[in-house]
């Protein structure tokens, strides 16, 4: 049963995705997938979180961001009724935490909306600049939290820590995105800096297992250059000898990237000896009020499966 917990379309992500989100569910369908997670991107809330293609018009570009996302979630109950028959749509959306006191409860209210089934808890921010964008804004990112990459990556971990805390969401999304731009993303943190970023992984770890999540096996790492998934290696072992389950991810951005290098990243699971991954199931109430939240439960998936579904 292929799936992913995490995917994006061009329609309500335009500038970073592509496709029409229908057509993003057609293509999922067309190549085995049995399950999609429908995660766009929240709605962000200040001037100064918008990105490059965003400035023409500030106002106008935030102005936008709250409509589009109810729209989004308008047209995922539309497909998800539409293709019912042919795939299981579970709806969320990718969180922020740029700023805790802003997205903290702004998560926790788009999250209450009872279309959605649950949420991605997130960071593409360190010091309240992207991390992921390009260099240019990792340099930035650096400069802020203090000139040096050991400083960065310490923000980076105690803001995704304080993320973990408060929101304790069931899918961690890609958990160690500050590897991408790095300087050396293939680090090995439990010895560099003398191991100090190292404990504050750990530390991350046992916040996101203490609350009920999933790290993903998030195979945009691999597209992007990186020689692993995201988490690494020694993060993954790591999360495993804490009894810690994955989800499986493609994070696509549009049709051409749905379950791309899926193949090495079930490699990548089969080598730290990973025999199947979570995702959710949502079963319906026939006769439960509109506002009610459908129950969802705890799947379990072998990456044998995965691979048929495949092929």
């Amino acid at each position: 049963m292929a799936f992913t917990m995490h995917s994006h379309s061009g329609q309500f992500c335009p500038g970073h995705a592509k496709d029409q989100l229908e057509a993003v569910v057609q293509h999922a369908i067309r190549i085995g997938y049995k399950t999609l997670g429908l995660t766009e991107h929240m709605p962000r809330t200040g001037l100064e979180d918008l990105y490059p293609e965003e400035l023409d018009d500030p106002q106008a570009s935030l102005a936008v961001l709250m409509p589009r996302h109810d729209e989004y979630l308008l047209e995922a109950q539309r497909l998800q009724a539409k293709y019912a028959s042919q795939i299981h749509i579970l709806i969320g959306f990718e969180g922020e935490f740029i700023r805790a006191a802003t997205y903290a409860p702004l998560v926790q209210q788009l999250a209450s909306h009872p279309a959605i089934d649950y949420f991605i808890g997130s960071l593409h921010h360190t010091c309240g600049v992207p991390i992921d964008f390009d260099k240019a804004y990792y340099a930035k990112a650096r400069e802020a939290a203090g000139g040096s990459e050991e400083q960065l990556y310490t923000h980076y971990y105690d803001e995704q820590y304080a993320m973990l805390t408060t929101l304790q969401p069931r899918v961690v999304g890609h958990f160690d995105l500050i590897r991408l731009l790095s300087e050396e993303p293939e680090r090995d943190l439990r010895t560099a800096w003398d191991g100090r970023v190292w404990a504050k992984v750990v530390r991350n770890l046992e916040a996101a297992r203490q609350g009920g999540g999933w790290l993903e096996c998030n195979s945009s790492a691999l597209r992007k250059g990186l020689a692993e998934p995201y988490p690494t290696r020694a993060i993954a072992e790591e999360w495993l000898k804490m009894g810690g389950s994955f989800t499986l991810s493609d994070d696509s951005h549009g049709i051409a990237q749905v379950a791309t290098n899926y193949g090495r990243a079930l490699d990548y699971l089969e080598s730290l000896g990973v025999k199947e991954v979570r995702t959710l199931q949502k079963d319906a109430e026939p006769n439960a009020p509109a506002s009610a939240k459908a129950v969802v439960k705890e799947v379990s998936v072998t990456i044998e499966d995965i691979r048929k579904s495949l092929a």
